[in-house]
Formats: structure tokens, sequence, C-alpha cells
């Protein structure tokens, strides 16, 4: 089966699971621009896209013994998504954010106090966010958190605009509820 020109996915992801070489390197010929141009439209970044892609493609080779999937389309594809959001998640807001107080901050002691206070805030919207469901949470934290757009939100989780502005004046409203409620009950708390 060196050809693979006339092999199907299903064929390719049998090759590879089973360690043939001539499948992975079918796959990645066949999938690696693709997956790279995804990954570069939404971060912009082609370094950081090239080392997602590179990431997964790796990851594949070392774990094609236990894949699960009979759709090799969907799963790299899933994969880049994931990666994209893990790597939005954690470049995003958060590290401009430490990046001004390494650069501005006098003492050490700031930066550890901001540091707590900007991982409590943190915790306390994921609080907030619990009752809803997945997808509504990850718009918030995008909307909210990483400053995306509702055009950008929406390109990216394939909605209308209409849907993700629903969800996210819904979740925005539960949010500011559960903050009031956790500052007056800390407020309680100091003044007693």
């Amino acid at each position: 089966m060196s050809d693979s020109g006339r092999v199907t996915d299903q064929q390719l992801l049998e090759a590879l699971c089973s360690g043939q070489e001539w499948a992975f390197t079918a796959v990645y010929d066949q999938y690696w621009y693709p997956m790279y141009k995804a990954a570069f439209h939404k971060i912009g970044q082609r370094h950081i896209a090239e080392e997602i892609v590179q990431d997964i493609f790796t990851r594949l080779w070392n774990e094609r013994a236990n894949l699960r999937t009979t759709t090799l389309n969907y799963y790299l594809f899933s994969a880049v998504r994931f990666e994209v959001i893990d790597h939005i998640r954690k470049a995003g807001p958060r590290s401009r954010y430490l990046a001004y107080y390494q650069a501005f901050a006098s003492q050490h002691e700031h930066y550890t106090e901001d540091e707590v206070a900007y991982n409590e805030l943190l915790r306390n919207i994921d609080e907030g966010l619990k009752p809803f469901p997945a997808k509504t949470r990850e718009m918030f934290k995008l909307s909210r958190v990483e400053s995306w757009t509702v055009a950008q939100i929406a390109e990216f989780m394939n909605l209308s605009e209409k849907t993700v502005e629903y969800h996210l004046g819904k979740a925005s409203k539960a949010v500011r509820e559960y903050l009031n409620e956790t500052l007056l009950l800390l407020l309680l708390s100091i003044f007693s």
C-alpha cells in the first residue's frame, strides 16, 4: 500500500494504528497545511500555529496504537480546535496583565497580591458560570476574559451572532449577580 493516493482515510487510520510509517507520512502530507491554516486563522501567529500542528502530529504518532476514532478528519481538526483554545486561554489577557506588572510594578509583593486577586476573580467567575453549559461558559470567557468580539466568537464556534449575544447576556447577568452576592458576603464578614 505504498500508493496512498487511492487509500481511504479509514485505511490510512488502520495502517497508522498498526504503526506503518507510510500511513503517517500520507496523513501528514494530506492534513498538515489545512490544519496549519485553521490554527493560523484563529491565532494569527505563524510559529505558534506551526507548533500546535506539530504537537498534534507528534501526539498522533506517539498514541497511534491507542487511537479511538473512526473519522480522521474530525479527529485532527478537533485536536486543532482544542489546542487553539488552550493556547488562547494560556496566552490571553493574563499574559498581558502579568507582562504589564512585570514591567511597571516596583515591588514583588504587589505582583503577588495582584496575581492572587486576579486568580480569585477568575475562580469567582468560574463559580458564577457553573450552572451553564460548557459552550456558554466558553463564550463568556472568550468575550469577557479574552476580549473577543461577538463576531469572532460566532465565527469560531460556528454560531450566529444573535445566538452568541443571547448566551453572553444570560451568562453576564448570572456572573454579575454571583459577584455581587460574593462581594456582599465579603463585606459583611469584614465589617462584622
